[in-house]
């Protein structure tokens, strides 16, 4: 059964808990930590031994599908602009027009929701923002302040073809993850736009700026998995994640809880799927970390994103196994609103 609850269901230490360095996700890692085993490694350097070893699934013709699908995400920038866009690939001048007033925040809760789902997120909430999930610096290393004017995230939900996520880890699967990420760029960019077009601010965001999952659980989309992602009641993990910070009025949602924590104490399967051996096995969570990928402070299972990652450059692209073994992934659906939870 879901409930709503008044405070986000996770426990955090405020004696370690701060801000995280983006430099230190796995990514800004490769980037710029010299004692990463991974430092300058890409994803994709070891590509061409991937494909010469003519496995199924693993087809130059399937890798070109994984390239086309990151287009939008990789090349419109301007998607994740802090600022109003300009310089449009278009001949009409685009009106500048006066401040929508807001005297009903409710219905602008919900109009915001309808106008992202159109957009295409498939799951949408809406918090207040909390300056702790807010990276400290980006993944260059530069200060990251977000102005006290914007109050609210909107939290978008992208969804992925279960079928294809179910091939993982192949290349069919990794296709369906770009798309996903190269629909959230579309869906932010344009949410964003919206935004601004009723006089209000609008900062657009991917895994960038600020940590995804735990706005996420703050605006009610789900709750956190002994795989490190956010479990939604509709899609399980099966979705990817962006939000969009704005000045704009509006209502909060509350957190949900539907047992994820209590099952997954007991069932283990993305652990047991997991080719890197990078989720634990223990019953119980804790604040204990796994590798410096992990932010202190935090309650629950963390997941070693080094041995992640490295499994993703012997893979040639990304891995969605804890994703696909996961009984709230849309196939293996089996959990019901029942006690057992």
């Amino acid at each position: 059964m879901i409930q709503e609850v008044d405070s986000p269901p996770y426990i955090i230490d405020i004696n370690n808990l701060k801000r995280f360095d983006e430099r230190k996700t796995v990514f800004g890692r490769m980037l710029h930590d010299e004692k990463a085993e991974y430092y300058r490694t890409g994803m994709y350097d070891e590509i061409e031994k991937v494909l010469s070893g003519n496995q199924k699934g693993y087809s130059r013709i399937e890798f070109a599908k994984v390239m086309g699908a990151w287009a939008v995400y990789d090349y419109f920038h301007k998607a994740f602009s802090w600022e109003k866009l300009n310089d449009a690939n278009s001949i009409m001048n685009k009106p500048t027009l006066g401040k929508y007033p807001i005297s009903d925040r409710a219905f602008m809760n919900k109009k915001i929701k309808g106008i992202a789902k159109k957009y295409g997120a498939s799951l949408v909430g809406v918090t207040k923002i909390n300056h702790s999930w807010i990276y400290s610096k980006d993944i260059n290393g530069k200060t990251i302040e977000i102005p006290e004017e914007f109050r609210f995230a909107i939290v978008m939900a992208i969804r992925m073809d279960p079928t294809a996520i179910n091939t993982s880890p192949t290349f069919t699967a990794c296709a369906e993850t770009a798309i996903a990420y190269s629909r959230i760029a579309f869906c932010i960019g344009c949410t964003a736009e919206f935004i601004r077009s009723l006089g209000y601010k609008a900062i657009p965001m991917g895994n960038d700026t600020a940590l995804s999952i735990p706005l996420a659980i703050d605006a009610g989309l789900g709750e956190l998995g002994r795989n490190g992602l956010l479990i939604t009641p509709k899609y399980g993990p099966c979705v990817r994640l962006c939000k969009i910070f704005t000045d704009m009025s509006l209502t909060t949602d509350k957190p949900i809880v539907f047992g994820v924590n209590k099952y997954c104490k007991k069932c283990k399967k993305c652990a047991e799927a997991c080719r890197a051996n990078a989720i634990q096995v223990k019953e119980e969570p804790s604040f204990d970390i796994a590798c410096p990928s992990n932010n202190p402070g935090i309650f629950r299972w963390t997941v070693n994103q080094n041995k992640c990652y490295k499994f993703w450059i012997e893979n040639g692209g990304e891995c969605s196994n804890c994703i696909a073994a996961c009984p709230y992934f849309p196939i293996n659906k089996r959990i019901k609103d029942t006690d057992e939870q």
